[in-house]
């Protein structure tokens, strides 16, 4: 795991010790720059695994070399400049009246820029050590875009969000079925996705179960993903609740500019952590880490890699791959988010029924937005930041563009060598 210092590993090896999956894991190594976090988070990870009775052991190190020599699967979740870029990244568009995000927007362009180059570097070092079999699952944020970067230099790469296990979860709690048993027709883009259909299987097939969601249960989905319900019955769809930013752009501006920032409030939530990590009495994950955020993670990621690195029968995971030519408007090259055919061989995309104009008009543009974003960080320069801004719709006028990718090029220029030239 690179990024094995954070406070969110224990969640991680949490899913290995429950034995959510089948996996087979005999080492799970820590590999993080910062030595103390290391330390507490390493000591943690082994008393859960020894109070589970997993025999896996725990191995820290600071070398990413050491770290990733025999591995057969490598997780990627990292944060490029900690919680105070993260800060940053939530509240310099507020300036411009946009949204302050870290993963979309103005500020997931500045998180982008700063992470590319840095995962490119590792998956290079990475794949040096650990050959060319070695599959590389990505949780850094934005998933989208860093898979994208990944799969154009030729790694075996598979990106993971959470938000689809999310809503599974949710959806087979209100119809009180079990998890396993309810499929998503999930589409569109990391952060940017829609469930069309919520198949559940029953004596006789799989039969959509979510016009029964919306009429009986519409008031809880609505209070989920932040949306009016009488819209959402008539879109007949739940969208993620990152589609709040575009479908209520101006309202959560005013929310974001009287509430606290994410990043304070979860910055306060790991040094709380951290504490509880170091009690070596505590050998069972603690409530709070629920505050943490990226629920269910821990499952999703586990079943992943058993399918990537096991040699049994292809699973269904919603992931991110490469388009080719499942949704027909993107560029094959394009990474989508959608169930998707996953075994040793790789991540495929299922077929995907004709998306309709609401949907692939805003795909569309955030994809070449990503498109765009993806060459302003692999090649840097003031003028690609401002077009990539231009380009999002949650900016797309050339005043606030320019203005924003100024403030970003300079906040962020201790991360990106180029502007500092």
């Amino acid at each position: 795991m690179v990024g094995g210092g954070s406070t969110y590993t224990p969640e991680l090896v949490d899913g290995i010790a429950a034995g959510r999956s089948s996996v087979d894991v005999d080492e799970i190594v820590l590999v993080d720059p910062d030595t103390d976090r290391l330390a507490t988070v390493g000591s943690f990870c082994s008393r859960l695994l020894e109070r589970a009775g997993h025999p896996a052991r725990i191995r820290t190190t600071t070398s990413l070399a050491d770290g990733a020599e025999g591995a057969s699967a490598v997780l990627l979740q990292l944060r490029v400049g900690g919680q105070v870029a993260r800060h940053s990244d939530e509240t310099f568009p507020l300036d411009c009246g946009c949204v302050g995000q870290e993963t979309t927007g103005a500020g997931g362009l500045a998180k982008a820029l700063r992470t590319v180059p840095v995962v490119l570097d590792i998956a290079r070092r990475v794949r040096e050590v650990a050959g060319e079999d070695t599959w590389l699952v990505n949780f850094t944020n934005p998933v989208g875009i860093v898979t994208r970067a990944l799969l154009n230099e030729g790694h075996r790469a598979v990106g993971l969000c959470n938000v689809a296990i999310g809503l599974q979860r949710l959806f087979a709690e209100l119809l009180r079925v079990d998890t396993g048993a309810v499929r998503l027709e999930h589409v569109g883009l990391n952060h940017l996705s829609w469930e069309r259909r919520v198949l559940v299987e029953g004596a006789e097939g799989a039969t959509d179960r979510l016009p029964e969601l919306l009429a009986e249960h519409g008031p809880r989905l609505a209070e989920h993903v932040g949306t009016p319900l009488g819209w959402l019955r008539r879109l007949g769809m739940v969208p993620s609740y990152y589609l709040r930013y575009f479908y209520a752009h101006d309202e959560v501006v005013r929310t974001q500019r009287t509430e606290r920032p994410r990043a304070e409030v979860v910055s306060e939530v790991e040094a709380e952590l951290l504490k509880i990590y170091a009690d070596p009495a505590v050998v069972t994950k603690p409530a709070q880490l629920a505050r943490r955020g990226g629920a269910y993670y821990s499952e999703a990621a586990v079943r992943l890699v058993h399918a990537l690195t096991g040699d049994g029968a292809a699973e269904e995971h919603v992931v991110n791959v490469r388009n080719e030519r499942t949704m027909p408007f993107l560029p094959e090259d394009a990474v989508i988010e959608v169930p998707s055919v996953v075994d040793g061989k790789g991540a495929r995309p299922l077929p995907v029924r004709p998306v309709p104009p609401l949907l692939s008009g805003l795909i569309s543009q955030v994809t070449s937005y990503e498109q765009l974003a993806l060459e302003a960080a692999l090649h840097g320069g003031r003028d690609r930041v401002a077009d990539a801004l231009l380009a999002h719709p949650l900016i797309g006028q050339y005043e606030y563009a320019d203005a924003l990718a100024g403030t970003l090029v300079r906040v962020n220029a201790p991360f990106l060598p180029w502007a500092r030239r």
